[in-house]
């Protein structure tokens, strides 16, 4: 599968000022008032996951088992942070390019109850429609600003699959934490330019 090569035209828009405070878990309303181009600051727990940990949720669901992390409302930031530093609970956690999340992630907004996803980049025609149907948004963070990130990060403690090292679910505890809405329930796309110039 090849990277979509759409990028956002104008990734300056993430950080600036917004009074939308959000904190997971999101309910239907909630992710249905969000629009493409909103920014939103996160405060409260969020959850980590790549595709290594995407499959496995997958083959969970796929396999009628419970899941070891209950994800109803919940927002999965796709990133494997780097080692914490003195004093940090993370180093560096700037976010996956998500395309490799894209076989997993219908499944896991359909059965899972997911409503929110960050990221970097464009999604798949197949993610935007789960993402339509069901009830889910799709968030971009600031790539190459990892560290930037971390500040935003107070608590990390792993959930699960240990054995993935970095790639383990966390959850993270997140204050002020700074995206952008990239992909909104009606389809709307930053990346695909079906928004107003205002936000672009």
């Amino acid at each position: 599968m090849e990277e979509p090569a759409n990028k956002i035209s104008d990734e300056s828009q993430i950080c600036r000022p917004s009074n939308k405070i959000l904190t997971p878990p999101f309910d239907d309303i909630t992710v249905r008032s969000l629009a493409a181009g909103d920014t939103v600051h996160l405060s409260g727990t969020i959850f980590t996951a790549r595709d290594a940990a995407h499959k496995r949720l997958s083959e969970l669901i796929a396999a009628r088992k419970p899941l070891p992390v209950d994800l109803s409302g919940q927002v999965l930031y796709f990133v494997g942070s780097t080692p914490a530093p003195p004093g940090r609970p993370v180093g560096s956690a700037g976010p996956t390019t998500s395309y490799r999340m894209d076989p997993y992630s219908p499944i896991l907004i359909a059965e899972a109850g997911l409503r929110g996803m960050i990221g970097k980049g464009d999604r798949s025609p197949e993610v935007v429609e789960a993402m339509k149907k069901y009830g889910c948004v799709y968030f971009a963070a600031v790539g190459g600003a990892g560290a930037l990130i971390a500040t935003h990060i107070c608590k990390a403690e792993v959930v699960c699959y240990e054995d993935l090292g970095p790639e383990a679910i966390h959850r993270f505890e997140v204050r002020a934490f700074p995206v952008i809405v990239a992909i909104d329930t009606k389809g709307n796309s930053l990346y695909r330019g079906k928004v107003s110039s205002r936000v672009l």
